[in-house]
């Protein structure tokens, strides 16, 4: 099975809080993923950084393999790296259903894009919020889903910078109903409103969530207020599906 009938799931069950475990406490990695999971997640978030590309080391593939063995939900990895062709089908053999890369670091998206999609995964575009969206315009329709940084990128806790607005505006009128867009950055009660006014669909939340002591109940406060401002729009063509039973899809060798 490739990565359709995961996408389906995803679009059918927008909006979706996305809890980022870069945020969690590591020294209980596998209860944390259990909790975010009784909570009602349905997607995890896992942010790979490597100290070139961006000033700060985080996980890798060990840690996603981890993630991995302890949850059947889909993993919604970005790489912020250099060279991310390297370690595409690495993070996609221990795990990843999603993978998003940055438009700045390769100097044309498309061949990487449909390698990600040969190996059964989702393929996602992301940009720092001083890269200027036209940049991904043309590339749009080999993507499954869009990232946009609302902080740059590199360290947790950030304030939401709220020019990410005009930029999810703009790319859900140039990628219509059937691009996912994920917004990443302090997003949280102030800020989630907004991003889903403006055409978010996920909504990636690290320091926000982890801080909660009562997870459900701040995913159940974020996904009612993600519905209540999300605008109406035509249903995906041809992202027929039931959003029943989020499962992982198996890497391809």
């Amino acid at each position: 099975m490739g990565h359709s009938h995961l996408l389906a799931d995803l679009h059918a069950a927008v909006p979706l809080v996305n809890p980022s475990l870069l945020a969690c406490d590591f020294a209980h990695l596998a209860d944390e993923i259990r909790r975010v999971e009784e909570a009602g997640a349905k997607i995890l978030h896992l942010d790979v950084m490597d100290g070139h590309f961006v000033p700060n080391l985080s996980l890798g593939v060990p840690v996603v393999e981890a993630v991995r063995r302890s949850t059947a939900l889909p993993l919604d990895v970005h790489l912020m790296i250099s060279e991310p062709e390297k370690y595409i089908r690495p993070f996609r053999q221990a795990g990843a259903d999603l993978l998003t890369f940055h438009i700045e670091a390769v100097p044309d998206p498309r061949p990487l894009l449909a390698e990600i999609h040969g190996l059964g995964c989702g393929a996602g575009l992301s940009l720092r919020p001083k890269t200027p969206v036209e940049t991904l315009k043309p590339f749009l329709q080999a993507c499954d889903l869009v990232l946009v940084m609302s902080v740059e990128p590199g360290f947790g806790g950030q304030a939401f910078d709220p020019a990410a607005l005009e930029r999810l505006r703009r790319l859900r009128a140039w990628g219509g109903p059937e691009l996912l867009l994920s917004v990443d950055g302090g997003v949280g009660r102030e800020t989630l409103g907004s991003c889903a006014e403006a055409g978010a669909d996920l909504f990636v939340t690290g320091t926000a969530l982890f801080s909660e002591d009562d997870y459900g109940r701040f995913i159940e406060e974020m996904t009612d207020l993600a519905s209540a401002s999300k605008p109406l729009l035509p249903s995906p063509i041809g992202r027929g599906g039931g959003g029943e039973g989020f499962i992982a899809q198996q890497p391809s060798p």
